[in-house]
């Protein structure tokens, strides 16, 4: 224990032993915050949603409302990371804030709608930046546009693989590659597509404050349901990201307890209003509805190219990719930490196969690699059928937002229990209106978000247009369970020390050392 850093003996403390270098320091920590909730590329793959069905006005209110909801959800999430500063995250914390006798089922649900959610966002991430690509190849060549869609899947194959190589360097570049993330995401994409929309648009063909703000923007072209529902549709943009995947990296972060909670915090906070910033300059300068989304598909790309030609449009969706890119880079790093974690427990049938990291590069290469060929499987199916396909990547964002609130739920529950006996970390609201009142408008919130997006966004509901992640989530849930009574019950019992393996490791060196002793007196009492 002794020559443990504070960081490894409060992991120590929470059973168990101590196996990634901690090279993330502050910035590389924020930077990595920021990165997963991608909030350049996050914009323009979602614009779509809020525009073509709530109108202008649902787009940059939906925004700042979720955003501000997610602010909650954010800092409910940062103080149990906070508390439990482990790979695991919202799995962990959700385990240890049950009794014994509930401790198994509970991390048994919560982990596997965690590692499935994350995969499906990888994977969807993933497949949105490839249709970004051929979206700019589009926008370039329009006579090949038929051409390179054919090609979508592929591409998104190549990235996932480099993005698993990537990932299989050692925690010191993953924590360097992180650290300029930051600048990308938000200095050279955001704050530069902001000032060059505002220059490029003349003053006499930007929209009045009606129509960006008032009645006049919402324009309801659901099909068939009504304004009310139509405009909040637009919070299927800010609600898709990741929050806890911060978490994930704890046992890579200096000063765990403190910089991965204040990370989170920082990134909801800037997130929400850089993007409702963004928001509000893209449909000032967004031309006629009418012609969006465009040629492209994608509304974003199509008023940055009304705007700034082809040119300029091009050049700026570069970094816009790149963003996008580092969403997956960062998000397939949480999803292997979380997969490790849960192997670590003995979640998968592997007898903790994956549990394991790399002596080499002390990183767990064997659940990188998993998660990458995992994440190929729902890309791959858009050969056979994009129904199939988007009902998986549908999956991310209700069962994420449910591995969330029950953790949070639970901590309220269960706080004082003596099998639970909650301990705040540094992070910490308290147990005043600001604590409490965080966690249920994180909760009730939550739980509204995930009725909406159970909704198909048009009418009529066809096989192509229906919204399937309510069916995928639940059916995720009661196949789990179904696993559980059957196989999982015999090998998963809740979070499981491994300290027994810094035990064997003194053990062994105790044994090589007093081998060596032996063999010196033995070489002395020759020699004498």
């Amino acid at each position: 224990m002794t020559a443990f850093s504070d960081d490894d003996k409060e992991l120590v403390a929470l059973g168990y032993v101590p196996s990634f270098k901690r090279e993330f320091s502050n910035l590389a920590t924020i930077s990595f915050a920021f990165s997963i909730m991608g909030l350049c590329s996050s914009i323009a793959t979602t614009l779509n949603t809020p525009l073509l069905t709530g109108g202008p006005s649902s787009v940059v209110w939906c925004w700042i409302l979720g955003a501000s909801m997610c602010l909650a959800l954010g800092s409910s999430i940062a103080e149990i990371v906070s508390a439990y500063p482990t790979s695991g995250g919202m799995y962990t914390a959700s385990a240890r804030l049950t009794p014994r006798k509930y401790r198994a089922r509970v991390g048994w649900l919560v982990g596997w709608l965690n590692i499935l959610g994350q995969i499906a966002g990888v994977s969807s991430t993933e497949f949105g930046l490839a249709n970004m690509i051929w979206a700019a190849v589009s926008s370039w060549m329009r006579n090949y546009v038929n051409a390179f869609q054919a090609k979508t899947v592929w591409l998104f194959v190549v990235l996932l693989i480099v993005h698993g190589s990537l990932n299989c360097l050692g925690t010191r570049w993953l924590a360097r590659m992180s650290s300029g993330f930051v600048f990308v995401n938000l200095g050279a994409t955001v704050l530069v597509i902001i000032i060059v929309l505002l220059a490029t648009t003349p003053r006499s063909e930007m929209h009045a404050a009606g129509y960006v703000f008032g009645s006049q923007g919402i324009v309801n072209q659901t099909g068939g349901w009504n304004n009310g529902l139509a405009f909040v549709f637009g919070l299927l943009s800010v609600q898709w990201t990741d929050y806890d995947a911060t978490a994930h990296i704890c046992e890579e972060v200096r000063r765990a307890a403190y910089a991965a909670p204040s990370a989170i915090f920082i990134a909801v906070i800037g997130t929400g209003l850089l993007g409702w910033l963004l928001n509000i300059v893209i449909v000032l300068c967004s031309g006629p509805l009418t012609d969006l989304p465009g040629a492209s598909g994608s509304a974003f790309l199509q008023v940055m190219y009304l705007r700034m030609g082809k040119a300029g449009s091009l050049i700026l969706w570069v970094p816009v990719c790149f963003t996008a890119f580092f969403v997956v880079q960062t998000a397939l790093q949480a999803t292997s930490r979380t997969v490790y974690a849960f192997s670590r427990d003995h979640g998968l049938p592997d007898r903790g196969f994956f549990g394991f990291n790399s002596k080499i590069t002390q990183t767990p290469l064997r659940s990188i690699v998993l998660c990458t060929f995992i994440s190929i499987i729902p890309g791959l199916l858009d050969l056979a059928s994009p129904i199939a396909a988007n009902a998986i990547f549908a999956l991310t964002a209700i069962a994420l937002d449910l591995s969330y609130i029950i953790p949070i739920f639970l901590r309220r529950v269960f706080e004082h229990h003596p099998e639970v006996m909650f301990k705040p970390g540094p992070f910490y609201m308290g147990n005043g209106i600001i604590g409490w009142g965080a966690n249920c408008i994180c909760i009730t919130w939550t739980l509204f978000v995930c009725v909406i997006f159970s909704f198909p966004v048009t009418l009529p509901v066809t096989p192509e247009t229906m919204n399937y992640a309510s069916v995928i989530t639940v059916g995720v849930m009661v196949l789990a369970f179904a696993w559980y009574i059957v196989d999982g019950h015999r090998h998963y019992h809740g979070p499981q020390s491994n300290l027994h393996q810094l035990n064997q490791g003194m053990e062994k060196e105790k044994e090589e050392v007093g081998k060596g002793s032996e063999e010196e007196d033995r070489r002395e009492s020759e020699y004498v």
